[in-house]
């Protein structure tokens, strides 16, 4: 199939992503970053023995905005739109480095959609009143694959118990319900579980991301009534399956965007900064690195189009596109962050200096749902 112009990109695309980065950059600049996450280097990394850190009521204007129910389908009560919408927005977070649980609301989103049990459509319902809902379907050892979950379904009345934890569950102190896989004697399930449900122990991690947080998630016996299960035991690992592109669709989009802000950040700092009587931007050791920034940011972006373009319209080659983005915006992630850091020269690495917020983003990024390697070793398996 021949893709289509701009990879369908259009008028209503381009309004949202403006209308988001003006948004954001009205709402939840770096002043209000810095008030969130980076008030000083004690008071941060304390957040995971506290109520985590993000603004409660910038969610709600989001989700009055409608940014919530862009990946629902209009059957579900959501906007429907295509995924290089999803993408142009997920863009704008990044750039923003945005404190909230919107993109892990995206990806729980994308998995609901794929899943065909009763429970997906009220799920979804949910996210378009403004439920915020992360995944839980990470096994102990960290895998991503359908098949892995450290969870466990039991029969119980008309609904299931599950038992079990799941790790590495983002924003789950910011959320109010969790997709979660688990296996049962049929297969793996997906199950919709509330945050505050009896049995339900949430344990923060400490990761080096500030503008987000991590956590497992602990089930003792948690009932799951059968109105609440998104997939049928041996139907949740397919259903899984045809939502990762989406979900590392949406991370790569992220890293651009948060990328483009490294690149815009460091090139300000070149202007303005100088060294022998001339600004910074003037020697070569300078002027190259930024140039081959702005060359793998554009690379990784328009693979991020491409395998968002892929999902809209040709969804068999969906996987290929999305894994070849991820990889590729991993390697432009790790690239952009060491040289903006180095082209600050001696403030680079300070707490003071912003660019760390972005760095350890990156780092984040760069890792969930795997790094460029995985990709790549997946990306053999496909070809």
């Amino acid at each position: 199939m021949t893709q289509p112009r701009n990879f369908g990109f259009g008028e209503d695309e381009t309004m949202l992503r403006d209308s988001a980065r003006k948004f954001l950059g009205d709402h939840a600049g770096i002043e209000a970053l810095r008030r969130l996450v980076a008030r000083d280097h004690r008071a941060a990394y304390e957040s995971a023995v506290a109520p985590a850190p993000w603004d409660e009521a910038l969610w709600r204007q989001m989700v009055a905005l409608g940014w919530t129910t862009l990946a629902v389908p209009e059957a579900a009560g959501g906007a429907g739109m295509k995924m290089v919408a999803v993408a142009a927005l997920a863009e704008e977070a990044g750039r923003a480095a945005l404190v909230s649980p919107l993109l892990t609301t995206v990806l729980a989103t994308c998995v609901l959609r794929a899943a065909d049990g009763a429970g997906s459509a009220a799920a979804l319902a949910r996210i378009v009143a403004g439920t915020a809902m992360a995944l839980a379907i990470t096994d102990a050892d960290g895998s991503w694959d359908a098949e892995d979950t450290s969870v466990s379904a039991t029969p119980a009345g008309d609904g299931v118990a599950l038992h079990g934890t799941a790790a590495f569950v983002q924003d789950a102190r910011k959320v109010g319900a969790f997709v979660v896989a688990a296996r049962a004697p049929g297969g793996i399930g997906l199950y919709v579980v509330d945050a505050d449900a009896p049995g339900v122990t949430i344990e923060p991690d400490r990761i080096v991301d500030l503008t987000r947080d991590q956590a497992r998630v602990s089930f003792a016996a948690v009932r799951v009534n059968a109105d609440r299960v998104a997939a049928l035991p041996g139907r949740g690992a397919a259903a899984l399956r045809r939502a990762m592109p989406a979900l590392l669709t949406v991370v790569a989009a992220d890293m651009c965007g948060a990328a483009e802000w490294q690149l815009e950040t460091t090139t300000e700092y070149a202007r303005v900064r100088t060294q022998f009587d001339h600004p910074l931007g003037f020697f070569q050791a300078v002027k190259h690195p930024l140039v081959n920034m702005m060359l793998a940011i554009d690379q990784a972006r328009s693979l991020v189009y491409n395998a968002a373009c892929a999902i809209d319209r040709e969804p068999e080659a969906a996987e290929r596109a999305a894994r070849m983005a991820k990889a590729s915006a991993a390697d432009m992630a790790a690239f952009c962050s060491g040289r903006s850091l180095q082209l600050h020269g001696g403030i680079g690495f300070t707490w003071e200096c912003d660019i760390h917020l972005w760095f350890k983003r990156q780092l984040h990024n760069q890792m969930l749902f795997g790094d460029a390697g995985y990709q790549r070793g997946k990306l053999a398996a496909l070809i």
